[in-house]
């Protein structure tokens, strides 16, 4: 097995839909394709609309390989930066550049007793786990959150593993998560693994914070910076006697490396921390898109991650420590 931070080349053999603008592809790697722990991904480079390549985490979706592939899926976003229109455009045959599965999402080893909640395309990595918990025999019931029935990715399959231990919440139909008493439903030492937008993280920690849980028994990964529509903003950086222009449709990360600013990241999906940086100033509101830093970190505003979060326009003023050699 490949490490995570080596590259290989896989080929698509299988492309299918599974919900609204929700598209799987099946990989098959060079070499065959290596079992993963719960909840990887895997690094993918796609080319975006301005011709440039960037990397995207896909989750891999169920608890192993499928026909000597790995499968992920991919949202469709309008508007973006193009990413995920080039994975839609793709045909069976064509040929990708991938690092192996890594994970920083993994389940406990020893837990019985697990909830898991999905929102939209953050349903791809607890697929995996419900199939493990399933031949675990723990006890395991599921929230999947959609818009609409039609952007129930995998809710069929998850519904017939799960019987009556699963639940969809549709957005369309008037229906909302209500974390509070679906966390007081869980045994003392039950666990909670959430994966969606940044809003819904964000409404799972402070209803789990509120009935008093144990912060280490909640997990959570977010499929990106999500949030409402971004301004273009710019940062400033006193200590280099810069300043970057943002555009709208990229992060602050990706314009700081563009700018030839070393940054240090990993994660890129708000989770991490790695590429939090000190708030010296904003003229604008700091639009906080991460779950790495909590609500009162947020309202404090005296670190962004740069991956994920951004001004709402005019210009932030920020340290990144890091100083060009001489």
């Amino acid at each position: 097995m490949r490490k995570a931070d080596e590259w290989g080349e896989a080929r698509v053999v299988a492309i299918h839909d599974v919900a609204a603008d929700i598209r799987e592809f099946q990989l098959s790697p060079q070499g065959g394709a290596a079992a993963y722990p719960s909840g990887a991904h895997l690094r993918v480079r796609v080319q975006l609309a301005d011709g440039r390549w960037e990397l995207r985490h896909y989750s891999l979706i169920g608890a192993a390989p499928r026909d000597g592939a790995w499968r992920i899926a991919v949202k469709r976003e309008s508007p973006g930066r193009g990413g995920s229109r080039w994975m839609h455009a793709l045909n069976v045959g064509a040929t990708l550049d991938v690092a192996a599965p890594a994970s920083h999402f993994e389940l406990s080893p020893a837990c019985s007793s697990v909830l898991l909640i999905a929102g939209g395309i953050g349903v791809t990595p607890l697929v995996g786990m419900a199939e493990r918990l399933v031949a675990r025999g723990a006890a395991v019931r599921m929230i999947q959150a959609a818009r609409g029935r039609d952007g129930l990715a995998y809710g069929d399959e998850l519904a017939a593993l799960l019987g009556d231990g699963y639940r969809a919440s549709i957005d369309d139909e008037g229906a909302r998560i209500d974390f509070a008493a679906a966390f007081a439903a869980l045994p003392a030492d039950g666990e909670c693994y959430v994966c969606g937008p940044a809003g819904m993280m964000a409404a799972a920690r402070d209803a789990w914070h509120g009935v008093g849980r144990a912060a280490d028994l909640l997990r959570f990964e977010t499929f990106g910076g999500t949030g409402g529509a971004a301004r273009a903003f710019t940062v400033r950086l006193p200590a280099l006697g810069r300043e970057v222009e943002v555009p709208a449709d990229a992060s602050m990360l990706d314009a700081l490396e563009r700018a030839g600013v070393e940054m240090l990241a990993d994660c890129r999906r708000g989770e991490c921390g790695l590429c939090a940086v000190d708030v010296l100033d904003c003229d604008s509101t700091i639009e906080h898109r991460d779950v790495f830093f909590s609500a009162e970190q947020h309202a404090e505003g005296k670190r962004i991650c740069a991956c994920v979060s951004r001004a709402d326009g005019g210009t932030l003023s920020i340290d990144t420590y890091w100083r060009p050699a001489a």
